[in-house]
């Protein structure tokens, strides 16, 4: 089966770890996802979350750029509701400029934190100047674009040999219209909502709209030596919904985070349901039976892997032999 891989790290604290611990984690997946060749390495952004270590995406980049040679680096993503398309414009140029060709910016729209870190990050902009994320996307363009930038007098310098790759992370039709419309590449984020229905539909909206480009996927894989020990971590994890009066809904980690959203957005008439994750789940040639099975059915060129958090070891372990069942499958 012809795709590509890539990953996706949140930079998840281990248990009676240090945030410190976590990120030096994130640094070895990288360098070690360059050797075992994968295609791309992003980091996420949440904010205020004691469990998750990456909340500037634009800085950890930096330092895993330094860390590897080849393999691509970016963010997934960064959350432009909080910032100024300039500025962002400004960091990924910097860092396409230190390392030509390796650099990707995938944006999203989500918050990636609760209220409480949300008004902070916007204390000081004006809600009613705020741009739309269409008109971001736009913006962004205008600065990342060399056949956009050389008509302007604002520059988002030091100007890169190579414009860094444009993503945008959805999983909805509106997403992969946008996406066509600005000409960014769709990510279908199928690791937050992975229904069947959805998922074709958005992929068949942006093939159409983008004369025949497909979306890459994200979703959650984990693979263990055998099914039983692969079942048994999964097993273990867990997301909650948190369904408000208002009609509004999130996911959160845990009970405890679900009663904090709740106290931090002033509700007080809320439930919530306690899910399980959608993770691909066994030994590394059942994950690849199933990665070449999404591949038949919605004609997938690239995944982009998110591995659960159970550990910074079986995280590792996990990529490797997913890696090496592609290896040894095409040689």
């Amino acid at each position: 089966m012809s795709y590509l891989l890539s990953l996706l790290d949140k930079s998840p604290v281990d248990p009676g770890r240090t945030p410190t611990e976590a990120l030096h984690a994130t640094a070895q997946l990288a360098a070690k996802a360059e050797e075992w060749r994968y295609h791309r390495f992003w980091v996420a952004e949440h904010h205020n979350i004691q469990g998750l270590a990456s909340s500037a995406p634009e800085t950890l980049i930096a330092y895993l750029l330094a860390k590897t040679s080849k393999i691509r680096i970016g963010s997934g993503g960064v959350m432009m509701q909080h910032y100024s398309a300039y500025k962002v414009a400004e960091s990924f140029n910097l860092l396409a400029s230190l390392a030509p060709s390796r650099v990707d910016l995938g944006v999203g729209k989500a918050p990636g934190g609760f209220p409480l870190s949300t008004r902070a990050l916007q204390a000081g902009i004006d809600p009613a100047l705020r741009p739309s994320f269409a008109e971001q996307l736009a913006d962004l363009n205008r600065y990342l674009l060399p056949q956009e930038a050389q008509h302007s007098d604002l520059l988002a310098t030091p100007l890169p040999p190579v414009a860094p790759e444009r993503f945008l992370l959805g999983a909805s039709v509106d997403s992969a219209l946008l996406a066509a419309e600005k000409g960014w590449k769709l990510v279908f984020a199928g690791h937050l909502n992975g229904d069947p229905d959805n998922l074709q539909k958005t992929f068949d909206a942006y093939e159409r709209a983008t004369g025949g480009e497909r979306p890459l996927l994200a979703l959650a894989a984990f693979a263990a030596d055998s099914e039983e020990r692969a079942r048994q971590r999964v097993a273990e994890l867990k997301i909650f919904k948190v369904f408000f009066g208002n009609g509004q809904s999130v996911n959160v980690g845990s009970e405890e985070q679900a009663a904090d959203y709740a106290r931090q957005a002033g509700f007080s008439d809320y439930r919530i349901e306690e899910k399980r994750p959608s993770v691909l789940t066994g030994t590394p040639r059942q994950v690849r039976q199933e990665l070449d099975a999404l591949h038949r059915r919605y004609g997938v060129e690239e995944f982009v892997i998110e591995t659960p958090a159970v550990g910074a070891a079986e995280r590792l372990a996990s990529v490797e032999l997913i890696a090496r069942e592609r290896l040894s499958l095409a040689a």
